[in-house]
């Protein structure tokens, strides 16, 4: 192993860990090995981040990890590099991860995914469907849908029919209106407007 790979430098605000080009498995090992020897002396100290040379993302997130997890050390969210920060919440509305599903969902089933969900089938009474992105389904819903779930309001649920036992967007829980409901004949998509989910006819822009 290659020593001399990792070294702390210490400001007013906390400590900050230099890393140079080396295998990532010979950081690690160092970082460790370092950290074992001096826990008492960074026990309480705020890391502000790591600067390294050549490592990825996901290497440095698990070499922060480390630091939290094994050896309970504070990391600065601060000093942190933007990408590396968790969002608030899921941004991959216009353009993101998509989980397909060609069949009807039904009574009892439980959908949930960490973007968005296009079902083509129907969504029976007594099925939930939850995503932290958008909700499309190419049929009917009458079951459960809750787009945005972890908070975001820009998500929408759109379908050809939108007739669900619940529909919620981020908090905002929306609901048809009581009596008679005229059939527009177009796909419909329920958005929040003003802190409000409403549901609107899906009209193509031309």
């Amino acid at each position: 192993m290659k020593e001399g790979l990792v070294s702390f430098r210490g400001i007013k605000e906390g400590i900050y860990i230099y890393i140079k080009k080396g295998e990532f498995q010979d950081i690690k090992r160092e970082l460790e090995q370092k950290l074992e020897e001096s826990i008492d002396f960074f026990e309480g100290a705020n890391i502000l981040g790591i600067k390294a040379e050549n490592l990825l993302e996901d290497e440095i997130k698990e070499l922060l990890k480390i630091m939290k997890d094994k050896y309970r050390l504070h990391i600065s969210e601060d000093g942190l590099p933007q990408s590396l920060e968790e969002p608030e919440f899921y941004t991959g509305i216009d353009e993101g991860m998509t989980k397909f599903i060609n069949s009807t969902i039904r009574s009892g089933q439980i959908i949930e995914y960490d973007g968005n969900i296009i079902i083509i089938g129907d969504v029976n009474p007594g099925a939930l469907i939850k995503a932290r992105g958008n909700i499309i389904i190419l049929g009917t819903l009458r079951g459960v849908a809750h787009a945005g779930i972890d908070g975001n309001d820009q998500a929408i649920v759109a379908a050809y029919n939108l007739q669900p036992t619940q529909l919620r967007i981020a908090n905002i829980i929306g609901r048809r209106p009581d009596g008679e409901i005229i059939a527009s004949g177009l796909p419909e998509v329920a958005k929040v407007y003003d802190g409000e989910v409403f549901i609107e006819p899906y009209l193509p822009r031309k």
